[in-house]
């Protein structure tokens, strides 16, 4: 992030407070690596989870899709981090050279570093280079990149809100870094008299305004959060909820737009949508669904970006299904299966019915995988979102579950009850219809919630009811 001088920034600040602007300017604005060349750089420690066979190949990925380039990588095998420069100032001066030589714009780690860390190899990295300060090559963390990413995929209001929320989030420990403008004052040494108080007061200031616009976001986000989870209770009282989850790119926007004709955004890179989509799911007449898709997965999702979406996660919190799409054909297939296990325990969606659907299968990668992943998991379903193969199987193991979790009964109504006879036609699948005079004997199949509902109501006779083995009668 670059600030003019001291006094520009301080009459910055009172016009921004006056004007009540949004504080996204006090994150790094000019961390994207949108059309520049990057150099990507990978520490293997012990407990690493990056894939042996391709560690920086999901980098590459998150890179490709924040629309950069890459032109070069480096890995280092450590048994700790550097405290400094987390790779070691050798391992920099590599860097530094590697960068030269493909006049790289941008380093981006696949792991997350601490902001001196970051302070302290863009100034070694860029003094090697003879770049000025705030001008050459910049080092991007993953986590900042995720974000960045983020960041040009919000469209909604909910979704922008959190981005922001995340943002501030990670920009306010690393303010300090942030302040290139001092260290040109003083030449790259200590601060001397008449810059150090000045600094120290406007870093104050930021900090606070971040502070206070951190509590303002999250008090707006939880209002989204409160009244997200009302509406996603509510829907779940009269219908069987199915959620897609899965790893960014697994194929779950166009899984729901085959399936329901949604219209979801769906494209072949990281993070391409990150709002969700509710619609209904006919699997047979008069059975329906509520089919929803979330936002991808990723290995090492920062913690502050899952807490921050986590109203947008809250369809699969909710749901009373879920569809794991994964992509069966990919490299880093069993990786990706285990990140999304770990995100929905992080979310508390862990132990939910779930049914793997084994992605992709029209590929050959998919067709290669799919007899080693249904040894793995046999109640999987191989079928392709895109061509529309395997969906017939998916249809029959959701209209499974879904019987299995509902009731049959019979029910009688007043038949001049319009509206009474409107809400059951909607909210249940009427098997047979009986007349007696001016009353109606109904034959239904019903959600356990709804059936909940339907007991409540003192209108309606519950004549018989079972479910699971068990039957009830008055």
């Amino acid at each position: 992030m670059m600030f003019g001088p001291i006094a520009e920034q301080k009459c910055d600040v009172i016009q921004r407070k006056k004007a009540g602007i949004r504080l996204g300017e006090l994150k790094r604005t000019n961390m994207t690596v949108s059309r520049e060349r990057a150099v990507l750089v990978g520490v293997i420690l012990p407990e690493s989870r990056a894939d042996p066979r391709d560690p920086l190949g999901e980098l590459a990925s998150l890179v490709h899709s924040a629309g950069g380039r890459v032109v070069g990588t480096i890995l280092q095998k450590k048994q700790r981090p550097d405290a400094g420069t987390y790779i070691g100032s050798g391992k920099a001066l590599e860097v530094a050279d590697l960068a030269k030589r493909h006049q790289a714009d941008v380093i981006v780690f696949d792991n997350d570093l601490a902001p001196g860390q970051i302070g302290a190899l863009e100034k070694l990295i860029n003094t090697e280079l003879n770049s000025p300060l705030g001008k050459g090559v910049k080092v991007l963390d993953r986590s900042e990149l995720i974000l960045d990413i983020f960041a040009t995929r919000a469209q909604t209001f909910e979704a922008k809100l959190q981005v922001e929320l995340a943002q501030m989030q990670y920009t306010y420990p690393r303010l300090a870094r942030m302040w290139g403008h001092l260290e040109r004052l003083a030449g790259g040494a200590s601060l001397g008299i008449g810059t150090r108080g000045p600094g120290e007061t406007q870093l104050e200031i930021d900090r606070r305004l971040v502070r206070k616009r951190i509590s303002d976001l999250q008090g707006e986000i939880d209002l989204v959060h409160d009244r997200k989870r009302r509406q996603v209770e509510r829907r779940n009282l009269r219908h069987f909820t199915v959620s897609i989850v899965g790893y960014t790119n697994a194929g779950k926007s166009t899984l729901i737009n085959t399936l329901t004709d949604a219209g979801a955004y769906a494209d072949d890179r990281l993070f391409a949508t990150l709002d969700t989509r509710t619609r209904n799911w006919e699997l047979e007449r008069g059975t329906q669904v509520m089919l929803s898709d979330t936002v991808g997965f990723v290995r090492d999702l920062p913690h502050h970006l899952v807490a921050s979406f986590r109203a947008t996660l809250e369809e699969a919190v909710h749901a009373d299904l879920l569809l794991h799409v994964l992509d069966v054909g990919h490299p880093h297939a069993q990786q990706q299966f285990e990140s999304v296990h770990e995100v929905l325990e992080d979310i508390g969606a862990g132990g939910k019915p779930e049914i793997l659907l084994l992605n992709k299968t029209d590929t050959p990668e998919g067709m290669d995988q799919m007899a080693y992943w249904k040894t793995l998991h046999p109640e999987s379903i191989p079928i392709s979102a895109r061509a529309g193969t395997g969906l017939d199987k998916l249809t029959l193991a959701v209209l499974d579950f879904v019987r299995g979790q509902s009731v049959e009964a019979t029910l009688r109504i007043d038949a001049s009850d319009g509206r009474l006879v409107s809400f059951l036609e909607r909210h249940t699948r009427i098997t047979d219809r009986r007349y007696d005079n001016d009353r109606v004997e109904m034959d239904v199949r019903v959600g356990r919630r709804t059936f909940e509902e339907i007991q409540r109501n003192e209108s309606i006779e519950i004549l018989s009811a079972h479910s699971g083995g068990t039957t009830h009668s008055n």
